[in-house]
C-alpha cells in the first residue's frame, strides 16, 4: 500500500483539499511511504494512543544522520534539537522548562489581550471593501500578532517571521541552499533573542523560558534556540492553517451553522470539533521508530521499523467517536482528540491554539453574520505542504 502526498480522490471536486482521504481503519499493516520508506501504519484510535504514549516507540532515532530522507525531515521539522524530535531525559528537561511558562492557567490569563488582538484584526478586515482575502487580512496576521506579543517581539518583525515560517515548514519546493540560508538566519535571530532576554528579562514567554531553563539546568543552548524558533513558527503557522481551513469548511459546506458561532460556548465546542476533524497537513501521520519488538493491536511490530501513527484516521474511528456524531460541530467530543498528538510529545500549545480559533470564529460570526465565500471552493488557491495545508487565498464578502 502506498501513502502518497495527494491522491486522485483528494484532488477531485467531490473531496475538498481541507478534508483529505483517510486510510482504512484496521489492525497495523505494512505500507510504503511516498519516498519509498517501508513502514507500519497504525490507524485505530486505541492503537495510535498506544504508539504515541509507549516509550518503546521514539522520535530521536528518525533523525539520525543516515536517515534524513524520511518524510517530514526537511527544514526546522528535521532538526534533531527540536523538542518534538527528542526523547528521554533531554526531552523531559525541555518540556518541563516550556511547561512552566505555558500552563493552561497562564493561557487563560492571556485571554483579554488575545481578544484585543482578534478585535483589532477584525477591525482591519471589516475596514476593507469586500470581496477580501480573509487569509491575508485576518487568518495569517492574527496569530503572528499573538505570538509576537507573547514573545515580546517588535511588530516590525511580522513579515520576516512569516518568511521564516515558510522555510521552516518547507513543502519541498524551496532549493535546499535557500532553506539552509533562511534557517541559519532564523537560528541567529533565536540565539540573539535568548541572549537579550538573559540581560533584559521581562514578562514575555522567552524571558519565562530562560528563567525556567536556568532553574532546570542541563539544557544545551542549541535546543533552546530550536525551541524558541519552533514556538515562533509553530505558533503562527498552525493557527493560521486552522483558521483558514475552518472558514473554508464552515462557509463552503456548513453555512447554516455560521450564526450559531455567535455564541461563544458553541464556538468553543465547534473549534474543538474542527481541530479534531480537519488535519493540518499532508503528512501520512506522526512518525516513530520501534526500539524493540512491540505488540500493537494484536500485531507485533519489529524492532527498527518506522511506524506511522495516523492520527487523522484514528480521529474518525467509530469505536472511539460515534459515526452519527462524526460531523456534529456542536456536541462535545466524547474522547480526547489526537490532532495534537499524545503521550510525551503532546503539543503544549493546544490551549492557545484552541483559544485563538474560538475567539476568531466567535468574533467573526458576531461582527459578520452574513459572511460568505466570494468564490467557489473549486477556485480556492491552496498552499500545500506536509506539515500544514490550507487556503493560500480565500475571498469572502458580507
Amino acid at each position: 500500500m502506498s501513502v502518497p502526498p495527494l491522491s486522485a480522490e483528494e484532488t477531485s471536486p467531490r473531496r475538498p483539499l481541507h478534508r483529505p482521504a483517510l486510510s482504512p481503519i484496521g489492525p497495523p499493516r505494512p505500507v510504503t511511504l511516498s519516498d519509498g520508506t517501508q513502514a507500519w501504519l497504525v490507524s485505530r484510535y486505541d492503537d495510535v494512543r498506544q504508539v504515541l504514549g509507549d516509550s518503546r516507540f521514539g522520535r530521536a532515532e528518525l533523525h539520525a544522520a543516515e536517515r534524513t530522507a524520511l518524510p517530514g525531515n526537511a527544514g526546522l521539522v528535521g532538526d534533531p534539537d527540536l523538542l518534538f524530535n527528542q526523547d528521554g531525559a533531554g526531552h523531559l528537561r525541555l518540556r518541563r522548562a516550556l511547561g512552566r511558562a505555558f500552563t493552561p492557567r497562564t493561557v487563560a490569563r492571556w485571554r483579554p489581550w488575545v481578544t484585543e488582538i482578534v478585535d483589532r484584526s477584525l477591525g482591519r478586515l471589516t475596514a476593507r471593501q469586500p470581496p477580501v482575502d480573509v487569509v491575508a487580512e485576518f487568518a495569517r496576521p492574527l496569530p503572528v500578532a499573538v505570538i509576537g506579543r507573547l514573545m515580546g517581539l517588535d511588530p516590525s518583525l511580522d513579515e520576516q517571521l512569516r518568511r521564516w515560517s515558510e522555510y521552516a515548514f518547507t513543502d519541498g519546493s524551496h532549493p535546499a541552499q535557500d532553506v539552509e540560508r533562511e534557517l541559519a538566519s532564523f537560528y541567529g535571530f533565536g540565539s540573539a533573542l535568548l541572549a537579550d532576554r538573559r540581560q533584559n528579562a521581562g514578562e514575555d514567554l522567552v524571558s519565562s523560558l530562560v528563567r525556567a531553563a536556568d532553574a532546570e539546568g542541563g539544557i544545551p543552548e542549541g535546543q533552546l534556540v530550536a525551541l524558541v524558533c519552533g514556538l515562533v513558527t509553530g505558533g503562527q503557522d498552525s493557527t493560521a492553517t486552522m483558521i483558514g481551513n475552518s472558514l473554508l469548511h464552515l462557509l463552503g459546506e456548513r453555512l447554516e451553522d455560521w450564526p450559531r458561532l455567535a455564541d461563544e460556548t458553541a464556538a468553543g465546542i465547534a473549534a474543538d470539533r474542527l481541530l479534531h476533524m480537519i488535519p493540518l497537513g499532508d503528512d501520512p501521520g506522526s512518525l516513530r521508530r520501534a526500539r524493540t519488538d512491540t505488540e500493537v493491536g494484536g500485531v507485533v511490530i519489529p524492532a527498527g521499523a518506522v511506524v506511522v501513527a495516523d492520527c487523522a484516521t484514528a480521529n474518525r474511528d467509530p469505536a472511539a467517536f460515534p459515526a452519527d456524531q462524526a460531523d456534529d460541530l456542536f456536541t462535545p467530543l466524547p474522547r480526547p482528540t489526537l490532532s495534537f498528538g499524545g503521550g510525551r510529545h503532546y503539543c503544549l500549545g493546544v490551549w492557545l491554539a484552541r483559544l485563538e480559533l474560538t475567539l476568531a470564529l466567535n468574533r467573526l460570526a458576531v461582527a459578520l453574520p452574513r459572511l460568505r465565500l466570494a468564490e467557489s471552493p473549486e477556485e480556492v488557491v491552496w498552499r500545500l505542504g506536509g506539515t500544514s495545508r490550507s487556503p493560500a487565498r480565500l475571498l469572502v464578502t458580507w
